[in-house]
């Protein structure tokens, strides 16, 4: 069975083929639809890749069924129109899909209809769309606030809505504000464990964010993601992560900003690797074009933004990398789900985070509470790890090409806020935290070299943990002035090759039982 063959089947049962959650999911809704009024709201909740819009085309099938009424499927991007049209058809369910050069002169001639959100609003303003014998409205990815404005048309409809995350991309207006009840599906560990969903290998990298701004949406900015994600530090970092982790395997890049995606696309090209751009200014022609190399292309990497969020489906995807950070935990899912299809030689994919999300979130897959979530969503937004608590526990990760060089060293790490709290529980001043860092730093410095002068080198490869060191230093004693940030730094690399200079003999005989050639 090839590998398409395997993804289909796994897909797209359908009928009496249904899998049992997926049964379960079905009958909650009819005994809703039976027992609820007419215009019940009701939300339904699976991860994605557990098989919604198969969920919701047999709902239709059946509802066409015992009903006298037609039903509606609204979606937010026509990718997922055309999609859901197919899933339909395969389910015998004859489907007019109201996009803009739709004709609705046979419209009497069908039950059900599928629309993009827009269409469909402008349709309805121009009066050219009859709803008034639509009994059933389904809305996918039903977390989108764009579909609110359509429910006046609809107050006489019983609602459906579907997303793997019922959590409102907007915190002023909640789900629980335009859906009655929450049904909670599977949960990705259980679709893990009956091997429906691949298990995730994630590999997070600390990344500095404070410089990032929220918008108005309540995500982060695309221009300040671009200004820190296009610059060479994250570029080397991105490059160095797909190295340890992804190399040659197919790999998933998203991006926020066309410009950080443009970056990414010029560095991976230069280093002599197959690599893509994709974002929502190709036109079809050109996007399908690209979408095909990557399907028949095994180590093809393709950098995007935001385009393939939803509406995208490609199981051979190994990699997936969030070259960005959000503060939407329904984007953080969908990004990582797009990896997550198994095959039947896939049943594992990795995730390389490069925004701290992993920390923010917690790992894909966790358990969540979505009905305490769908309850009291400003409740948790509101307990959010900020960026400089999260930040705060980071630990420093000397590369690996730098820790080879203190190899005889057990352990290389610093921790400075553990560090103060001794200092100032023993009543000390806060300075000598620096003073035990810079120490610290020399022994292991003087414990790799044969003589003073490779204890001075060594000592240029810290510039990173030291900056870091400082960074958390500041923190702790609530002064981070830029001119007083720069004159710390300064200080302890001074400090640092002073110590060396002063205590190497010493410290050399202390170490190795004898003192050091002459």
């Amino acid at each position: 069975m090839s590998e398409l063959a395997v993804t289909e089947a796994v897909d797209r049962k359908q009928g009496k083929d249904l899998y049992n959650y997926q049964k379960e999911a079905i009958n909650k809704v009819f005994k809703s639809f039976e027992e609820k009024p007419a215009d019940y709201h009701l939300l339904y909740q699976l991860p994605t890749g557990g098989g919604k819009t198969v969920i919701f085309s047999e709902i239709v099938r059946q509802y066409l069924k015992h009903h006298q009424k037609k039903v509606l499927v609204l979606t937010h991007r026509i990718e997922l129109c055309k999609q859901t049209s197919k899933m339909l058809n395969e389910f015998n369910v004859s489907n007019k899909v109201v996009d803009s050069k739709a004709k609705l002169d046979d419209q009497q001639n069908y039950s059900c209809f599928v629309a993009m959100v827009e269409t469909l609003n402008n349709r309805l303003q121009e009066d050219k769309l009859d709803i008034s014998d639509i009994g059933l409205v389904i809305i996918d990815e039903a977390h989108y606030n764009s579909f609110t404005k359509l429910f006046k048309f609809f107050s006489n409809s019983f609602i459906l809505g579907v997303t793997a995350t019922p959590l409102s991309s907007n915190k002023d207006l909640p789900m629980k504000g335009n859906y009655d009840e929450l049904i909670v599906g599977e949960t990705i560990e259980s679709l893990i464990l009956n091997e429906f969903l691949a298990t995730a290998e994630t590999y997070s990298y600390n990344v500095g964010l404070t410089t990032l701004e929220v918008g108005s949406n309540g995500d982060y900015t695309v221009k300040s993601s671009e200004d820190l994600y296009t610059n060479t530090d994250m570029l080397k970092k991105l490059v160095y992560a797909y190295e340890q982790h992804s190399k040659g395997k197919k790999t998933l890049i998203f991006n926020n900003g066309i410009n950080t995606s443009l970056f990414v696309y010029d560095t991976f090209k230069s280093a002599g690797y197959p690599i893509a751009h994709l974002d929502n200014t190709a036109s079809k022609k050109d996007r399908q074009k690209i979408l095909q190399w990557f399907k028949e292309t095994p180590n093809a990497i393709l950098t995007s933004v935001s385009i393939l969020t939803t509406g995208f489906d490609e199981p051979t995807v190994d990699t997936i990398i969030l070259n960005r950070a959000t503060k939407s935990l329904a984007l953080y899912y969908q990004m990582v789900g797009r990896g997550s299809r198994i095959l039947k030689d896939k049943r594992k994919f990795t995730i390389i985070d490069l925004g701290n999300n992993l920390h923010r979130f917690g790992p894909w897959g966790a358990d969540i509470d979505w009905q305490k979530i769908f309850k009291s969503p400003n409740y948790y937004l509101d307990n959010l790890i900020n960026d400089e608590d999260l930040e705060s526990n980071f630990t420093y990760e000397m590369p690996p090409k730098i820790r080879v060089e203190f190899e005889k060293s057990k352990d290389v790490s610093f921790d400075i806020k553990k560090t103060y709290i001794n200092a100032v529980n023993s009543g000390e001043s806060s300075k000598v935290v620096l003073e035990r860092s810079i120490q610290q730093q020399a022994y292991i410095c003087i414990e790799n070299s044969e003589d003073i002068y490779d204890a001075y080198a060594l000592s240029k490869l810290l510039n990173d943990d030291i900056t870091h060191r400082i960074d958390r230093y500041t923190k702790c004693i609530s002064k981070s002035t830029y001119n007083f940030v720069n004159w710390l730094n300064e200080d302890y690399r001074k400090k640092l090759r002073a110590y060396i200079r002063e205590n190497f003999d010493t410290v050399f005989e202390d170490i190795h039982g004898y003192p050091p050639e002459d």
